[in-house]
Order: C-alpha cells, then sequence, then structure tokens
C-alpha cells in the first residue's frame, strides 16, 4: 500500500469518525435539545438527502475535469462550516441551512475518495483497497457512535456543540492530511472500458451493464441501508416488541458484523465473480428478513425475539461485507478513461435516491402492515439475485472475475511457449 492510498484509508475513518459523533444524534437535536419540534427535525433530515441530489448530478464532472483532490478539500471545507453552524445554530431557519451544507458536503466526499482510491489503485489491489475502505468507515462511525453517545448523556445545548465541533474539526485535520497526498495517474483496466461515442451523462445512460448496475444498486440500498432506521426499526419496536436500547445493539452488531468479518469474507470473495456474489447476498438478505419476520409475527418468547432481530441486522452486515469490495470496484471497472468520477457520482445519486424513498415507504409499512412489509422486502432481496444473474450477462470477464482473468493469463504466460494457450480461452470462473 503506497502513501497516497494510506492517506485516503486515513481520511475516510477520519470522515466516519467525525460523522458518527453526530448523525446519530441529530434527530435528538433538533427536535428536543433545540426544542424545535419532530416536524422540523424531519425537515432537517430530509435537507440532507435533498442537498446529496442537488449536488452529486455535478460532482463527477467536475472530479473528472479538475481532479478529485481538488473537490474533496472544497467538500471538507463546507462539510466542516455546516458542522460547526449546526452546533450553534438555535432556529429553524440557520438549522436548515447548515444541514445543507453538511448534507451537500458529506455526498460530495464519498464520489471524490472513490475516485481517489481507483487512482491509486491497480487491478490487482483495487478490491481490497475498497474492503478497507468500507472496514474503516464502519470502524470509524461505531466509534464516533460510542463516543458521542458518552458526550451527550446529559442532552445539554453545550454538550451538542461540542459535538459539533469536534466533528468539524475532524473535517479540518482530514484538509490538512489530504492536502499532502500526490496522486499518480489513473490506474484502468485497458479492455474493460466500453466503446462508445459522446460522452458525459449521455454516454453513461447508454452503457447498458451501468444501467444494469445502477437499478441493482437502488433495489440494494432500498431493501438494507434504507430501511435500518426507518422501516425496519419501526417494525421491530411495533410488531417485535423490541426496546429503544436493543435497536441500538442491533445497529451496534451490524457494524461489528461487518468489522469482524471484511477481511475474512475478502479472501472468497475476490476469486468469485462478482455478480455471483452479489446474488448471494440476495439470497442471505432474504434469510434475514425472514428472521425479522420471525421476530415480529413468530409469536415466540420475548427473547427469542431479541435474538432473531439482532440476527437480523448481523446478517445484513455480513451481505454489506461481500458487497464492499465487489460493487465499487466494478463501478470503477465499468467506467470509460476519463469518467470515473461521473460513474462514480452516479452510483452516489442512485443510493442517495434509494436512501429517500425507503425511509418513506418503509417507515409506514413496518410500522402498521407488519405482514407485507416482510413479504416485500424477501421479494426485493430475492429480485437482488435475479439482477444480479441478468447483470453478469452483460459484463466481459476481466469486469466481472479479474483475478480469474490474471491467474489465467499468469499460467498460459508459465506455460512453455509450444504448449501456450491464449488467456482469453481458459475457463473463466468460480
Amino acid at each position: 500500500m503506497g502513501a497516497a492510498m494510506r492517506r485516503i484509508h486515513v481520511g475516510n475513518a477520519l470522515s466516519a469518525f467525525g460523522l458518527g459523533f453526530t448523525v446519530p444524534f441529530l434527530y435528538v437535536y433538533v427536535a428536543q435539545v433545540r426544542e424545535l419540534g419532530a416536524t422540523t427535525a424531519g425537515l432537517v433530515l430530509a435537507v440532507f438527502a435533498v442537498a446529496a441530489l442537488v449536488v452529486l448530478p455535478f460532482t463527477g464532472r467536475v472530479v473528472d475535469r479538475r481532479g478529485p483532490l481538488p473537490v474533496l478539500l472544497a467538500a471538507l471545507v463546507t462539510a466542516a462550516v455546516g458542522a460547526l453552524s449546526l452546533g450553534l445554530a438555535s432556529e429553524a431557519q440557520p438549522v436548515m441551512l447548515s444541514a445543507a451544507l453538511l448534507g451537500a458536503g458529506q455526498a460530495v466526499m464519498q464520489p471524490a475518495l472513490a475516485t481517489m482510491i481507483v487512482e491509486c489503485s491497480t487491478a490487482e489491489t483495487r478490491t481490497r483497497a475498497f474492503a478497507t475502505q468500507f472496514f474503516l468507515q464502519n470502524l470509524g462511525l461505531g466509534v464516533g457512535g460510542l463516543l458521542g453517545g458518552q458526550i451527550v448523556k446529559h442532552e445539554r445545548p453545550s454538550d451538542f456543540t461540542l459535538l459539533f465541533a469536534i466533528e468539524a474539526s475532524m473535517f479540518l485535520l482530514l484538509v490538512v492530511v489530504m492536502a499532502t497526498v500526490r496522486l499518480p495517474r489513473q490506474a484502468r483496466i485497458a479492455d474493460a472500458t466500453p466503446q462508445s461515442s459522446g460522452g458525459g451523462m449521455k454516454q453513461l445512460f447508454k452503457h447498458r451493464a451501468m444501467v444494469q448496475l445502477c437499478a441493482l444498486g437502488f433495489v440494494m440500498f432500498f431493501a438494507c441501508y434504507g430501511q435500518f432506521e426507518s422501516g425496519l426499526s419501526a417494525y421491530g419496536v411495533e410488531a417485535a416488541g423490541i426496546s429503544p436500547s436493543t435497536l441500538g445493539l442491533a445497529l451496534a452488531a451490524n457494524t461489528g458484523a461487518i468489522v469482524l468479518a471484511q477481511f475474512v469474507v475478502l479472501r472468497f470473495v475476490e476469486r468469485r465473480r462478482r455478480t455471483k456474489v452479489i446474488a448471494s447476498v440476495g439470497l442471505l438478505w432474504a434469510v434475514a428478513w425472514a428472521f425479522a419476520g420471525y421476530a415480529g409475527l413468530g409469536h415466540g418468547s420475548q427473547a427469542m425475539a431479541t435474538a432473531a432481530f439482532i440476527s437480523t441486522y448481523v446478517l445484513f452486515g455480513l451481505g454489506e461485507a461481500m458487497l464492499s469490495p465487489t460493487v465499487a470496484p466494478l463501478v470503477a471497472d465499468l467506467a470509460p478513461s476519463g469518467m470515473v468520477g461521473q460513474y462514480n457520482s452516479a452510483f452516489a445519486l442512485v443510493k442517495q435516491l434509494a436512501l429517500a424513498v425507503g425511509p418513506a415507504i418503509g417507515g409506514p409499512m413496518g410500522a402498521s402492515l407488519h405482514g407485507p412489509y416482510i413479504v416485500t422486502f424477501i421479494l426485493f432481496s430475492l429480485g437482488i439475485t435475479v439482477l444480479a444473474v441478468k447483470l453478469g450477462k452483460k459484463l466481459t470477464p476481466v469486469q466481472n472475475n479479474p483475478w480469474a482473468v490474471r491467474q489465467a493469463a499468469a499460467r498460459a504466460q508459465a506455460e512453455p511457449v509450444d504448449g501456450a494457450r491464449p488467456a482469453e480461452a481458459v475457463a473463466v470462473g468460480a
């Protein structure tokens, strides 16, 4: 791992650590500590999503034209200003404006950092680089949330001002760290770029494999991340009788599963077809939703319901650990040269859309339509498997299983000249 990649991973950890200090407590801060009410708190959360949806369509093109580092530095400064002003604001309008700045800065960070990882990695190292990124993000969020919870025990405005000040300082510290990064030329897989005319988003929309991956991504984020703190939480409380403290334990179990399993599953994942891994995650999440169904509808003991509900979050975490070294590298390997930023931003936009729609649909269903809620998301999970299988038919071997292609090429080079076979003639699969 080079010096630039090490700084990028430090940056991911610091940004997640800062966000972990405030994100779990934002609703309580606005609604109760600043006494602005539940409606304003809901609007603030909506502003986060809207700000991301506004800036992401423009982020990719700027990243590709100016480079990811200047975009990241601007996003970090914007997020720092938003975080600090949010900690000082006491009225509705300043709070929402501050949330917009923080949400916009946070949204731009992710595609910029992802593009930097692509430019500092090779086809051989990219899978492990994105797995490390996801590991550090979850570790940072978990530690930040744990420490933040200790600071705000008394729910005083000064406690939350300290939280947001710490978050802002993390972003500014990250500015100093990332300003020292020296990016090499972008590393690409030469034969993985589609040859098509035109450019920009028009070219992306003509790229059928990328469009299918975006559709698959929407379903994945909608069926998992979009339900964590909305529909699934409401279902757990209303149907399974789960206490708020147990919800926190379930979220901690999810993060713990990711941290413990990430590099264990990496050895399994990186040698197999990417679409096969995604398809297996769909099946795993269908089982997770079945566990949730038992927790709320199984009429067992409360202890069994609690264990089943926590198991749901653990299984989701295992699936996330399988996806992190799979989906992000695939987005990068689908991107034509000079469009990595736009492809990363487009996929980030899809994620934000799913995170906006997911709570709006899942929240009311999870609170009141318990049986239909579980059945709906079991079907969505199985839909992930179906879409992944279809996507596999659109990918080249080097896009779907780069490890097997590299191994085949290495074997072909090691054979005697008389017995050599072309690398592309060697069967690819796992």
